[in-house]
């Protein structure tokens, strides 16, 4: 609606060639925690239990199952982090800063078995 106050009006550019790098390691950080969830989420038809939402921050996975417990990882843009936040409120996270895939890949495994989530992958995109 026009002359709301805070309402776009049109999109603003956003071309691909200054942030191709970023976008090619943010597609593999992504697959990273959808395996996670995959690996711990019951199946769902049509694989709905491995989309990433969009949040006013990011990308959540909406909470995932864990044994008796429950956990959801979260990509905060603003923030420039990835939390992982237990639903008895421990909270671990891994800066999303320049990094190899593989750094990032152990980083947020390590936070995971830190807060007593270990989860196994499957590595291969």
């Amino acid at each position: 609606m026009p002359g709301r106050p805070g309402a776009l009006t049109a999109w603003p550019e956003l071309p691909l060639a200054p942030w191709r790098d970023t976008y090619a390691t943010l597609h593999l950080w992504m697959q990273i925690v959808g395996k996670i969830r995959l690996a711990q989420s019951p199946w769902t038809n049509h694989s709905w239990h491995v989309t990433l939402y969009v949040t006013a921050n990011g990308l959540s996975t909406s909470p995932i199952p864990y044994g008796d417990r429950t956990f959801e990882i979260i990509f905060d843009f603003c923030a420039h982090r990835l939390v992982i936040a237990r639903n008895d409120g421990a909270v671990a996270a891994v800066a999303l800063e320049p990094q190899p895939v593989a750094t990032f890949y152990r980083r947020v495994m390590t936070e995971l078995r830190t807060l007593g989530l270990p989860v196994t992958i499957r590595t291969m995109p």
